[in-house]
């Protein structure tokens, strides 16, 4: 008969079972060694053992193998593992990347506000963060211009009850909109922006099917000189159009911009 081992391994090094989580498609989950924060894009069997591929939110893809306790999943250690074949699904995501709210019904308008600067960057908001902006009871107002951004902060007044985010085009040492943004001042105002001279830019041009936004020269008004250099009709309402029609989600978008509105969000959200 075979004798009884005891375990003497003391109880704080013994490893204590972890569950196994199926790695779905758009499962967000963060690999224990490296940080990398990721959803599931695909998993796939290798020489070496079954792998994982994540996509960040900038649309970086890292392939990670699928080894015990490899990865959080909500700041909680699991294993990841093949889904089985017609698993469930996982939660749909909105365009912005989260986890949608089925059936959420629109919240009532907050008393902040987040500002920016046209109508293109109002409509560009919309198309990835607007289930997100409705959840929350944000709503998203466009200024045409921010040369009166210090009158239009005093006239909103904003509080504790009423914070008021602004996204500026073009914000960069030395241009003309840091030195208006630098006017405004306040605990309960947050002005950001991204470098780009129109939010334009701020789509990925792969997204729109060209190598690189074309260089203007200064002094050409901006929109009609990259229409003329990509060979577009010089009709610009024509051309928003067709770039915003390009983005589906995030994933077309700068990191420049993603973390300047999801910034907006977070601060106009704050609790009350």
């Amino acid at each position: 008969m075979r004798s009884y081992q005891p375990d003497l391994t003391p109880p704080w090094k013994r490893s204590a079972p972890v569950p196994e989580v199926p790695a779905e498609p758009d499962l967000v989950v963060e690999e224990v060694t490296t940080g990398f924060c990721g959803a599931v894009i695909r998993c796939e069997k290798t020489a070496q053992g079954p792998t994982v591929t994540l996509e960040d939110r900038f649309g970086k893809h890292r392939v990670f193998p699928m080894e015990p306790r490899g990865f959080l999943l909500e700041g909680k250690v699991v294993t990841l593992v093949r889904p089985a074949p017609g698993g469930p699904a996982r939660p749909a995501r909105t365009a912005s990347g989260s986890v949608a709210v089925p059936q959420a019904r629109a919240r009532v308008a907050r008393a902040g506000r987040i500002y920016v600067e046209g109508r293109h960057d109002a409509e560009l908001v919309e198309r990835v963060w607007g289930d997100d902006l409705r959840v929350e009871g944000v709503v998203v107002e466009y200024l045409e211009g921010v040369d009166d951004l210090p009158a239009i902060v005093g006239e909103f007044g904003p509080g504790p009850d009423a914070r008021l985010g602004v996204l500026v085009d073009h914000l960069v040492p030395g241009s003309k909109e840091s030195r208006i943004a630098a006017r405004v001042t306040g605990d309960h105002v947050l002005v950001v922006g991204h470098p780009y001279i129109d939010v334009w830019e701020a789509v990925k041009p792969s997204s729109v099917g060209i190598d690189a936004w074309p260089v203007v020269p200064r002094g050409q008004d901006w929109k009609t000189g990259v229409c003329r250099a990509l060979g577009w009709p010089e009709n610009t309402g024509a051309a928003w159009q067709h770039i915003l029609s390009k983005v589906r989600s995030y994933k077309d978008l700068e990191p420049q911009l993603l973390g300047r509105v999801e910034e907006l969000i977070d601060f106009v959200t704050l609790p009350e």
